[in-house]
């Protein structure tokens, strides 16, 4: 089934690809979807969330519930080839396939009345805004109190989407090409939260006299520097990644600059270690600022928190492969620095991302783009289907963990405080 439905389903995901819109913005992406779901089953129920989210369930009334997640968003990349040529948003990070792949299995359930053999309700959530982006759009809509949260799943959270949900499974582009068809489990992503140093000093004339001045530029130079001395003595088990940058000055060259803001990420495997990093940098700023007589004011802003996959979980994944002839390769227990708003979903719920191959090119790079549709659109959902099934009868809720939105917020301010 599909193979039928294959041609159908790859046309939606040109569709999406072809018309990528940012996060909280989704309003094509949206339609695409409702207008689909509701062609494949006229009655269907549809919860509208945030601005664009959507979520709906197959197998009603069933006590465990099982989400599977699609994210609606593309990325700012205006050079790459696809791009929006007005907003510069574009689909390389593959998210217009979750959705393709998301309406497949829909479609397939469906249709063949699968989902009801299953002993969990299957809920599937198209979650707007996961890219950590646009967010001068997004401070907006935080002041007008449209959302609470610069991501879409922790936004969502907050609504209660996920407060039925037992445990997710999203899945996700990998970047690079594969000779052979992949996919990988366990990976984990960092967590990450922004930081802005704004180092204040003195302005004087910098040619008459630049004595009595107090360089904010050159304290946000020491700054860099201290950076770079300081990553010999961040673990190399925790991929600290630092990458500063000038956000805001109005320098001048005959002007001493007296302000200047630098703003980071810092990513990092824990949240203990995003802790003792961040306190790093900070003493860093302060120490810079001090050493020329200016001070330095710091804000901080949360990310996403790191994601650990539910092994559990994910070995009903492993399973299904090894029972699997037209997949290749079973990647495992990788880590990398990317982050994403799963893992604040997963400090709630267990929550799994299957990796998966089919493209060319480097995830948010111009040159990012499926080259593999046949697997994209028809092998790994059929795939999918398959784990689905496996894990029917087969969830034991003991294993399983939930916690309170409250819990998470308390976490979160933890960490900026």
């Amino acid at each position: 089934m599909f193979k039928e439905q294959y041609d159908e389903i790859k046309e939606m995901a040109e569709t999406i690809f072809n018309n990528p819109e940012l996060g909280y913005k989704e309003q094509k992406t949206k339609k695409t979807v409702v207008d689909f779901l509701k062609s494949v089953n006229p009655e269907i129920e549809l919860e509208e969330f945030s601005t664009t989210g959507l979520k709906t369930s197959l197998g009603d009334g069933k006590e465990l519930k099982v989400a599977f997640i699609a994210e609606l968003d593309a990325v700012y990349a205006p050079t790459h080839r696809n791009a929006d040529s007005d907003t510069g948003a574009a689909h390389n990070c593959g998210h217009y396939t979750q959705v393709a792949i998301a309406l497949s299995l829909y479609k397939y359930l469906f249709q063949s009345k699968m989902f009801e053999s299953f002993d969990y309700q299957l809920v599937f959530v198209f979650v707007p805004a996961e890219e950590y982006l646009d967010l001068t759009y997004r401070d907006k809509l935080l002041k007008d109190g449209v959302i609470s949260y610069y991501g879409g799943k922790p936004e969502a959270m907050k609504l209660g989407v996920f407060d039925d949900i037992d445990c997710a499974i999203c899945v996700h582009a990998i970047g690079g090409e594969f000779e052979k068809r992949t996919i990988d489990i366990n990976t984990a992503l960092a967590g990450f939260l922004y930081k802005y140093y704004e180092f204040t000093g003195k302005a004087t004339h910098a040619g008459f006299d630049p004595f009595s001045s107090k360089n904010a530029y050159s304290m946000s130079t020491l700054f860099n520097v201290a950076i770079g001395l300081a990553r010999q003595q961040f673990k190399d088990s925790e991929m600290v990644r630092v990458n500063p940058i000038v956000m805001d000055s109005d320098m001048s060259t005959n002007v001493i600059p007296n302000r200047i803001v630098v703003g980071t990420d810092l990513r990092a495997q824990s949240v203990e270690y995003i802790k003792e990093a961040t306190k790093r940098i900070d003493d860093a700023a302060k120490g810079s600022a001090m050493a020329l007589q200016g001070e330095v004011n710091i804000t901080t802003k949360m990310g996403y928190l790191p994601f650990k996959q539910h092994r559990y979980l994910s070995e009903f994944v492993r399973e299904t492969f090894q029972e699997n002839d037209r997949i290749d390769v079973l990647l495992d227990n990788n880590a990398i620095s990317a982050g994403g708003d799963i893992g604040d979903l997963s400090f709630m719920i267990p929550c799994i991302q299957i990796g998966h191959s089919g493209f060319t090119g480097t995830i948010h790079g111009d040159d990012f783009i499926d080259v593999d549709p046949e697997f994209l659109f028809e092998i790994f959902p059929e795939f999918l289907s398959e784990v689905l099934v496996k894990l029917s009868g087969r969830i034991d809720k003991s294993k399983l963990y939930k916690r309170s939105f409250s819990e998470y917020e308390k976490l979160i301010q933890s960490i900026v405080d």
